[in-house]
């Protein structure tokens, strides 16, 4: 809760700092002058509410989400040695990272992989796939488990929620500015919001929405090499190179949906600036270097 009070603490500071600046500049003096008459504060506020409106659901909704559309089946109470090992295993790595035990659980899928999820660190979930299961060796999934844990001890989920969040707010904050300039001024519409403002406000936030997607991949790969240094501690820097080594011998890993595949083990690949984790050679070679 905490980090959560932190966060929220930091971004309305940011907001109001931000009000502070345009009232210094007279930005909105500037709009004014143009005919768009807008209250920057009230749409600050506005904005704050659509952009965090929907991070926050789909983190509180998180756990839920997961089960359904990956068809995790939760270990509960294990039915056979295996799900007995790898409970055991991620109750020895949360109690060694200080968290609560989350619940663990299976879903069908060829592909090595695992993502954890979850609002609470003492209350997540951590799924790994059959094809993982199969195809790793114990101490690699081990170590997997390990980078799952480091996740959820990291608060990612909720720092990565609040992210997306407040880059929404100022997605939609700079949109409806953009909308109106060209409403007002561009089309000279004097009778309030029309189709020019709507067109323009989704056109922009595409837009803006692109851009600000490249800065939270850049943070999810940065804290993939965080869960690694961590997975390394819980479970071994061999290990955990051994697994991502065994990642590198599998094929393409099956896309998980939405905020699963930030956290997944083996995430999306394409260009660098919109990839959610680095390439297995720079997390290998992270590992290698770590002191």
């Amino acid at each position: 809760m905490m980090r959560i009070f932190l966060f929220l603490a930091t971004n309305i500071a940011v907001m109001v700092m931000v009000s502070i600046v345009f009232s210094l500049l007279g930005f909105s003096g500037t709009l004014d002058a143009q005919g768009v008459n807008l209250d920057l504060n009230a749409l600050l506020v506005l904005s704050a509410v659509v952009g965090m409106a929907g991070s926050t659901l789909s983190l509180v909704l998180s756990k839920w989400t997961a089960k359904q559309t990956m068809g995790v089946q939760v270990i509960d109470p294990p039915q056979n040695q295996t799900e007995q090992w790898l409970l055991a295993i991620v109750a020895k790595h949360a109690q060694k990272a200080g968290i609560g035990m989350p619940e663990v659980g299976v879903f069908q899928a060829p592909e090595a992989n695992a993502f954890a999820t979850g609002m609470n660190r003492n209350n997540a979930l951590v799924a790994v796939s059959s094809g993982l299961l199969q195809r790793m060796s114990n101490d690699e999934v081990e170590a997997v488990v390990g980078h799952e844990i480091t996740h959820v001890a990291n608060g990612d989920m909720v720092t990565m929620a609040l992210m997306q969040g407040v880059l929404n707010t100022f997605v939609y904050f700079f949109a409806s500015i953009i909308g109106h300039v060209v409403d007002r001024v561009v089309l000279q519409n004097e009778r309030g919001q029309g189709a020019g403002y709507f067109i323009t406000q989704m056109i922009a936030q595409i837009a803006l929405g692109f851009l600000a997607s490249i800065l939270v991949m850049w943070f999810s790969r940065y804290r993939e090499f965080k869960a690694d240094a961590g997975g390394a501690k819980l479970a071994g820097r061999g290990k955990m190179i051994g697994a991502l080594r065994a990642l590198q011998r599998e094929y393409e890993a099956q896309d998980l949906p939405g905020q699963m595949e930030v956290f997944g083990i083996n995430g999306s690949r394409g260009q660098k600036l919109f990839m959610s984790h680095p390439s297995l050679e720079e997390r290998i070679e992270a590992l290698q270097n770590m002191s």
